[in-house]
């Protein structure tokens, strides 16, 4: 029974850690909760939804037009280099390029379901 607990009790450091890094690199502009106002589109259910989809939020023109759904690849992407990703973009450069902080990030962004 330990045993069959353990991946789930990882699961869940994984999320708090990523929460942290969250706290750290995104919430400045970017809400995790859909009731809260944020500067950036709130990252609620991002992992699958189209870029530039959230209603009501003025997205960029390149933003609008780039065509792109939010898979765990694109989010790093993102994270690591935003401007090269799509010039024009209205977000400033991040810059989440540690692999292992991008992976606990997208843990927690998986985690925020609507």
């Amino acid at each position: 029974a330990v045993l069959a607990a353990a991946p789930a009790r990882a699961e869940e450091g994984y999320i708090r850690a990523g929460k942290l890094l969250f706290e750290t690199h995104c919430r400045i502009c970017h809400a995790d909760d859909l009731a809260k106002k944020s500067y950036g589109p709130p990252l609620v259910g991002v992992i699958g939804r189209k870029a530039g989809s959230v209603p009501g939020f003025a997205y960029s023109e390149a933003m609008k037009g780039v065509g792109i759904t939010w898979t765990e690849n694109a989010v790093k992407a993102w994270m690591a280099d935003n401007t090269a990703m799509l010039p024009g973009t209205k977000m400033r450069h991040v810059g989440v390029t540690d692999p292992g902080e991008q992976e606990l990030i997208i843990a927690y962004l998986k985690s925020l379901t609507k």
